[in-house]
């Protein structure tokens, strides 16, 4: 298996997406802006994604892909297959009993997550119903990431990747209609997207349940029981639920905190949607494709692969997530100057969202690193330690956010997010070192070190490039002149960083391409 061409095929699925998230975005800014009924769908919406990545993505694939994977490699097809129907049926089970508790129960499950709403009636009220409409999408995703860690653990990674773009596809028709129609009633407008989400969630379970089933390894639901295989699925995924998505569980603490200030939510979701860009094209394909190769190696005895998958993951996700945190910091005001500035987004909301951006993007390579480190961990069946790390990293936010929150409201809550997942990417580091499970070469240190300083050195470039275009950015977010300096500005960062990784020996840019092409081994 060549793991930097399912590293390409990963990201540039996700790329896809992202960018016309980025479509999306923009055209809810004009729909919803930043009010209370924009304030009501992003927690509304975030509610079932917490749970999503926490049940699905994390604790699913970080338990299942070793499980399924040591069972194709030592047990065969159809004891595999078999493995993946039990723990798909408990899955199924389980979405069915929360689904119809928390739609019965939903305003007083959301009393805790929306603190800050319960003066408002108005807009707790609305968040009910949002939720209400977007809640089944947690079991549309959830059984859609049990297919996908079915197909990733197969090999097999394009379908996966490819349905969340379907998501984006419902979201942007729906609402370029209602910007055509020229709709104007937010509160309406957040309804009809979180109709949308719920469509475009069937949509993606859709897709995956056909690619697996063009496989031959579609699991038969049948009536949940314990054996051994199953308890040692929930092990591992019990734990896997809190370090699996520490991501999301710092931001939806962030939204609990930001929920006591007007606007706040809105800006850190908007912040956030941009620096999860390279976050999902790096860090998330990476983890993707890095747990089931990982997974395989160590299973069939491959020591010596296991730690040359670990060695490449961290130089390829480095050399592409150091310019993407200088570039976001640099050029934060202007990006969402042109972005987003437009119809109900006014330009104050643009600074506000601009310090929020900032602040995330000095967490980018940690929450990457989270990404590249915890395989090595998952892939051993050791969920319980990076649970521990995901435990401390969640104290050290959640103290931070409230220590900063009352003087410098939604920007602190971003700094918080930050230094907890450079606390949790040191300890994971930190501890695969002590137990000589990845102690990276001489070289990978000397090439880290460049790439920080080329980062630096790009990031100064790009804010006084930045800074003297000012006039340009000034004249309108939507204006053409806004959009032309801003590629180019990217764009020539982008040739500077790379030329002086070229010129110091990181990675000749000859050998990048024959790098990728024979999966990392240049």
């Amino acid at each position: 298996m060549n793991l930097y061409r399912n590293f390409l095929s990963v990201g540039g699925m996700t790329l896809l997406s992202r960018l016309l998230g980025f479509v999306r975005d923009m055209l809810m800014a004009n729909v919803l802006g930043t009010g209370f009924a924009a304030d009501a769908f992003f927690a509304a919406f975030r509610f079932p994604n917490l749970f999503r990545r926490l049940f699905a993505e994390g604790a699913f694939n970080a338990a299942f892909i070793p499980l399924f994977s040591g069972a194709l490699e030592t047990r065969g097809e159809n004891e595999a297959r078999l493995f993946a129907a039990r723990i798909i049926s408990w899955l199924a089970g389980f979405l069915v009993v929360v689904t119809v508790l928390v739609e019965i129960f939903m305003p007083q499950v959301l009393v805790p997550f929306v603190p800050g709403f319960l003066d408002d009636e108005k807009k707790f009220e609305l968040t009910v119903t949002l939720t209400r409409i977007c809640f089944p999408y947690l079991a549309c995703m959830s059984l859609m990431a049990a297919y996908g860690g079915i197909l990733n653990g197969l090999g097999k990674f394009f379908e996966a990747a490819l349905a969340p773009v379907l998501l984006n596809v419902v979201l942007v028709g729906l609402m370029a209609v209602l910007v055509i129609l020229a709709h104007d009633d937010a509160e309406l407008g957040a309804v009809y997207v979180s109709w949308g989400t719920l469509v475009g969630g069937i949509a993606q379970l859709a897709l995956v349940f056909w690619a697996v089933r063009r496989t031959g390894y579609l699991p038969r639901f049948q009536m949940p029981r314990f054996d051994r295989d199953v308890r040692r699925f929930w092990l591992l995924a019990l734990p896997a639920i809190a370090s699996g998505g520490i991501t999301q569980i710092n931001i939806f603490i962030g939204t609990i905190i930001a929920s006591g200030a007007s606007g706040a939510i809105s800006y850190l979701y908007y912040a956030d949607r941009l620096y999860q860009l390279p976050l999902g094209i790096i860090g998330i394909a990476i983890g993707v494709v890095l747990l089931p190769e990982l997974s395989r190696h160590l299973k069939g005895g491959r020591h010596g692969e296991a730690r040359e998958a670990m060695d490449n993951s961290l130089m390829i996700s480095m050399l592409l997530a150091l310019p993407a945190a200088a570039g976001l910091m640099a050029l934060a005001e202007p990006i969402i100057r042109v972005l987003f500035e437009r119809g109900a987004f006014a330009a104050a909301d643009t600074s506000a969202t601009a310090a929020a951006l900032v602040a995330f993007a000095a967490g980018l390579p940690a929450f990457i690193l989270i990404k590249v480190f915890q395989p090595g961990f998952f892939a051993r069946e050791d969920t319980a330690t990076p649970t521990w790390f995901s435990a401390l990293s969640v104290a050290i936010n959640i103290g931070l956010s409230l220590l900063l929150f009352p003087t410098l409201q939604h920007v602190g809550i971003a700094i918080a997010t930050s230094v907890s997942a450079w606390s949790n990417a040191a300890l994971l580091f930190a501890t695969l070192w002590r137990k000589s499970l990845y102690r990276p070469p001489a070289r990978q240190w000397r090439n880290q070190g460049l790439m920080l300083a080329i980062a630096i050195a790009m990031t100064l470039m790009l804010w006084a490039a930045g800074d003297a275009l000012a006039p340009v950015f000034a004249s309108g977010g939507a204006a053409l002149p806004a959009l032309l300096a801003l590629l180019g500005l990217i764009l020539g960062g982008g040739v500077l960083y790379f030329a002086a990784i070229h010129v110091t020996g990181v990675l000749k840019l000859t050998r990048l391409a024959t790098f990728l092409k024979r999966g990392g081994k240049a």
